[in-house]
């Protein structure tokens, strides 16, 4: 019979199981790992090269911004990142999945289960009331009512929601909307959220508001963010700023705005 092994001390240490194993090893791998991604958008005869070979590492736990230009290549990157878009070449391993020739229904699970969604506009319901627009992912799910019902209060509390979960977006403040659609990518437990101009629509109160939250989420839960801004100041307070151009990564290790465009 083997001995159990010992650790440099001599003590025996426990074989890790196979979970604790699963997790270690989900804990040290990126979260994103794109190699010359490349995105050409087709109408007639014209191609639109959006990404233009990107390649890109961002791990777990990150908050990046992504900055540049209209027409750069940003909001691309984020639909291929968020898997809303197909690439026509290159690869993307997201949470160390090949994602490249995965059928429909699969990717349609990953986005469901393993990403979170903000965007400029909102995107809520119009009709549907706070607590039922945050629920519509999870019954997409097929979660349990019970479950979904947890969630839900847990978010709507942690967003100071509580006192608006009856009431419909055209009854709430920009602010507010905003923190609903954040609540509502939250609720899932993604690993990674992408926020499209998240706080574009917003006056600047509201958004160092929804800026201050976003850090939070990401200090609290170590939840990678992926956003994209025009706001050189917001960008700022990312771990890493992106700078994208003509469908390139400048500078994929830039820390400040000025070092990508002196």
């Amino acid at each position: 019979m083997k001995p159990p092994p010992r650790s440099a001390a001599g003590y025996d240490v426990a074989p890790m199981s196979t979970a604790a194993a699963e997790t270690e090893s989900r804990g040290s791998r990126p979260m994103v790992v794109m190699h010359e991604v490349r995105k050409v958008y087709r109408a007639g005869l014209i191609e639109t090269e959006a990404l233009a070979g990107i390649s890109v590492t961002i791990e777990r736990g990150e908050f990046v911004a992504i900055m540049g230009p209209s027409g750069s290549g940003k909001t691309s990157f984020l639909s291929v990142a968020g898997l809303l878009d197909d690439f026509q070449s290159g690869s993307y391993l997201l949470d160390g999945e090949d994602v490249r020739d995965l059928p429909d229904r699969q990717l349609s699970r990953m986005r469901n289960e393993k990403l979170g969604f903000i965007f400029q506009s909102f995107n809520l319901i119009a009709d549907l009331d706070v607590y039922d627009n945050i629920d519509v992912p999870l019954r997409y799910r097929r979660m349990p009512a019970p479950e979904r019902e947890r969630r839900i209060e847990r978010v709507l509390a942690g967003l100071g929601l509580t006192a608006r979960m009856r009431h419909v977006p055209g009854q709430l403040s920009g602010g507010q909307q905003q923190r609903v659609a954040i609540a509502r990518a939250l609720v899932g437990s993604p690993q990674l959220l992408l926020a499209d101009e998240p706080t574009g629509n917003l006056d600047s109160a509201s958004a160092r508001l929804i800026m201050d939250e976003l850090e939070r989420i990401n200090s609290e839960e170590n939840m990678t963010i992926v956003m994209v801004t025009h706001d050189a100041e917001l960008a700022a307070r990312a771990h890493r700023i992106l700078h994208i151009l003509d469908g390139r990564i400048i500078d994929p290790k830039a820390a400040h705005p000025l070092q990508a465009f002196p």
